[in-house]
Order: structure tokens, then sequence, then C-alpha cells
């Protein structure tokens, strides 16, 4: 009786199997089936970067005292806070080391070193940082990358656009042949470079004609944009 219950649950279990496997080949069958035309849809976007990240570096000899570090941070502040930029908000500590390996093995001097973080909303800011923590001492001081503040939005914008694109380029290739492409039964977002780093293209600094002397020159930065592109593949029904 038992072995006659398991044959049966085992037969219903194949049958269901096959069943369902028969199901899925007429679905793909019926697809295939389908009149419909397959494209590609692409779009880019380029826009200019309102978050540039600045790297700033002060180092400093312990034998000279630490109160020297504490000092250039005071001042680096100051003459951010002088410059119209918020420090609580847009300033942040990185990393802070001091190199006491090297100090065992080579020397008697520590030398500590403290990074911080400083975000500029435009690469005009960012000549005016550099100039003026130059003018207090600090000179290490370099781009480390630029962002958008609305990064997100505009990938979901591209996107769009590529897929209206592929719907254009649907329609005009059905009209083509007298037809006209319906709704859309397949849509497939292809990674498609989304998302190109904007970097700096080059810091000149930029001199008054009648000046003689280069020392308040502002550094004139300029960016490459922020290139945002996106591909779909989409099938529309004929």
């Amino acid at each position: 009786m038992i072995k006659e219950m398991r044959k049966t649950i085992c037969l219903l279990f194949f049958l269901s199997l096959g069943f369902h496997a028969i199901n899925a080949q007429n679905g793909e069958k019926n697809f295939i089936d389908r009149p419909y035309i397959e494209v590609t849809g692409k779009a880019e976007m380029e826009v200019v970067p309102d978050q540039i990240y600045l790297s700033i570096i002060i180092n400093e000899k312990d034998n000279k005292g630490k109160v020297v570090l504490a000092q250039a941070e005071k001042d680096m502040i100051t003459k951010l806070n002088n410059l119209g930029i918020d420090t609580k908000k847009d300033l942040s500590v990185k990393d802070m080391s001091s190199n006491f390996k090297n100090y065992w093995i080579k020397s008697s001097e520590i030398m500590t070193s403290k990074e911080y973080q400083l975000m500029v909303t435009n690469a005009q800011t960012a000549g005016k940082v550099m100039q003026g923590l130059e003018k207090i001492g600090i000179s290490n001081v370099s781009i480390e990358r630029v962002d958008h503040s609305q990064i997100e939005k505009l990938r979901r914008d591209v996107k769009v656009k590529a897929i209206k694109n592929a719907k254009e380029k649907a329609s005009d290739l059905a009209e083509a042949i007298g037809q006209k492409a319906g709704m859309a039964i397949y849509i497939q977002e292809i990674e498609y470079n989304n998302f190109v780093q904007g970097r700096a293209m080059g810091i000149n600094f930029r001199a008054k004609a009648e000046a003689n002397v280069v020392e308040d020159a502002v550094p004139e930065i300029e960016f490459e944009k922020i290139k945002l592109e996106s591909q779909v593949l989409v099938r529309f029904n004929l």
C-alpha cells in the first residue's frame, strides 16, 4: 500500500514537472510567434559638477610643537570662513597619522600630518581656496574628485530619455513598412558608461594685464563636465 502511494506521488510529481515545462515552452513559443520590433535606445547628458572635493594636508614636525599644527588648522578655518565657506558643514577631517615607524629607524623627528576634505560648489571657489591657503602657508591642496548633488535624479532622467529614443526609433521603422509600434513587451537596461566621473582639465593662474605681480592671481580651474550615458533594449508589439 505504501509503495503504491509512493509510486503515485512520484508519478504526479513528474507529471507536474512535465506540465510546467510544456507551459514554459509554449509561453516562449507564443512570445516568439508574436510580431514585434526590437530596437536599442540611447541617450546621454553632460552636466557641470556642483560638488568639488578638495584634499588639504597640513604637515608639521613634532619638535616644533603641536601648538603649531593646531594654529595652522585655526588659521585655515578662519581663512575658509572669510571666503564664505561653512566649515562646520563642508570641512571634515579625513585622516591623521604620524610616522613613528620611520622615526625609530631613521631620525629623531616625528612628522605629523592631518588631512582634511573640503567640498565647494564651483570652480571659482576652489580657486579662491587654493589662493587663500597658499597665502597662509598651506600649499598641499589638490582636487580629489567632482560630483553632482542631483546625480541620482540625472541618472534616472537619462534612462527615461533612452527609452523615449527607443520608442521614436521603433515608430519610425515600423511606419516605414506601413505598421505601428505598439506597447512595449520587453525592456532591458544595458550598462553603458552610466556615469563618467568628471575631472579637472587644468589649473591656470590668471593675472590682470595691468599688474606686474601674480601673488594675488586667482587660480582659474576648468572642469570636464560629468557625462551620463544610458542604453536600453526594447521590444514593441507590431
